[in-house]
């Protein structure tokens, strides 16, 4: 994360399109908001459009405009675009994009294209690589929209970050709130370790604004009410990847910290769907 950060301050400045892939709840427009403010583009309009959120029949409208109005391409003229789930987009769109993206003109009807300055940031949570050998996303608005290609990793392949963002999040969430800074029972720090944290980010926030309010039912779920074989597993697999995330994917230091063979380790790693390359540096690295 680091890493990706000092990446960022990098590229802000420099007006190159980037394409961010994360997983729902990473993040992905606080990395567009970043590029957007320590870029010379700050004082112009950050326009956000979620693209899933957009109905086929008014889209075309809203991104590129009418006779009588503009659209949000036009609104974000001299600044930042941001396309979320780019990958949604319907495949006339994409064709449409494709021109804007490759020559910054924006077809107006019954006129000359105009000419736009604008910074493109787009965002997938899907692969747009596996989408485009499905014939669902086309291969040239890809190329255009990768110049940079950045990806931020899921809460699961950086587990030694939950408790320091579920600390902040939990002071965050007792200020807005008016309320005491809760203690932490062991309920809690269970469902930090277990957790796979699917909705990443996002999801932890909510999850302390709940302990925060004291109306997180389900808080003791994890460790209380689940099987004993579950818990183990669960525990099991929690300390694989801390430890992986430690020696940085090295499966040979890992078992050796675990005391285990490391045939053992590969079986348990099998059985829980862990992936040691994504704890080392090369998989984290933003492209």
């Amino acid at each position: 994360m680091v890493r990706l950060r000092e990446t960022i301050r990098q590229l802000a400045d420099v007006d190159v399109d980037v394409l961010i892939e994360g997983e729902t709840g990473t993040g992905k427009e606080l990395v567009a908001l970043l590029l957007h403010r320590w870029s010379h583009r700050r004082s112009r309009q950050f326009v956000a459009v979620d693209c899933a959120a957009l109905p086929d029949a008014i889209a075309d409208e809203a991104l590129f405009g009418n006779r009588t109005q503009a659209g949000r391409i036009a609104d974000a003229d001299r600044g930042t675009l941001f396309l979320d789930e780019i990958d949604s987009m319907s495949p006339a769109l994409q064709g449409k994009l494709l021109r804007v993206v490759e020559e910054r003109e924006l077809p107006q009807p019954g006129a000359a294209p105009r000419v736009v300055n604008l910074r493109v940031v787009a965002a997938a949570k899907t692969d747009l690589s596996a989408a485009v050998t499905q014939g669902r996303f086309r291969a040239d608005l890809l190329y255009r929209l990768e110049t940079v290609r950045l990806r931020i990793p899921p809460l699961r392949e950086r587990r030694a970050d939950v408790p320091l963002l579920f600390a902040y999040f939990l002071g965050e969430a007792a200020e807005r709130f008016g309320r005491e800074r809760p203690m932490i029972d062991a309920a809690v720090e269970a469902r930090l370790v277990s957790d796979d944290w699917a909705g990443n980010v996002r999801e932890l926030r909510n999850f302390a604004a709940r302990v925060v309010l004291g109306i997180d039912g389900d808080a003791a779920q994890p460790a209380d009410q689940l099987p004993l074989s579950e818990r183990v597993d669960r525990f099991e697999a929690a300390a694989i990847r801390a430890t992986l995330e430690r020696v940085r994917g090295d499966v040979g230091a890992a078992a050796a910290e675990l005391q285990l063979p490391r045939r053992s380790l590969y079986d348990r790693m099998q059985r829980h769907g862990i992936e040691p390359a994504a704890f080392r540096p090369t998989a984290r690295q933003p492209e």
